[in-house]
């Protein structure tokens, strides 16, 4: 049983950091190319690739459940005793992940109409530009700490654990 359930844990954290990966490099980006430019308009870009994200951190909500799931039910049939470290960082990705998929993307997306709203003035417009220009940062940033905590949580899940020393 317990080998079964560190390849589940090892499974769940390798797609979730080859998800991580292929959005932040791959799917991400491809929304603001030049030969997503040929085809689609910027605003409808944008609004594409705000649905994409959504999905993106759910994606990540769901996986790190699994991750949490995942560790408490090792924990049970082990044994050992509770990894802290493990627990405390996959309960961080979560609260990060919730905050993104239920506070900044919604706000990113009130912004995003705003912008392409016929309706607005140009102080407004330019008012959502620069607010949206912060919040995108602050999307960024936060999908990098998580690409690290996946990396690191990967790495912990991967490890033998009567080979663990210090807290990783």
């Amino acid at each position: 049983m317990l080998t079964f359930l560190r390849f589940a844990g090892l499974l769940n954290a390798s797609i979730w950091m080859g998800a991580a990966v292929f959005f932040t490099l791959g799917a991400g980006p491809a929304f603001f190319s030049d030969d997503m430019a040929s085809i689609l308009p910027k605003s409808h870009a944008g609004a594409a690739a705000q649905i994409v994200l959504q999905r993106y951190l759910w994606f990540h909500l769901v996986c790190g459940l699994i991750a949490l799931i995942h560790l408490l039910v090792e924990w049970l049939y082990s044994g050992r005793p509770l990894s802290l470290f493990s627990t405390g960082l996959v309960s961080g990705m979560l609260v990060v992940s919730a905050a993104g998929a239920f506070g900044l993307l919604p706000k990113m997306g009130k912004l995003h109409r705003q912008i392409y709203s016929p309706q607005n003035t140009t102080e407004e417009i330019a008012a959502a530009r620069r607010s949206f220009g912060l919040w995108h940062g602050v999307s960024q940033a936060a999908n990098l700490g998580l690409l690290g905590g996946i990396l690191v949580h990967l790495w912990t899940t991967s490890k033998d654990p009567k080979a663990r020393r210090f807290f990783l």
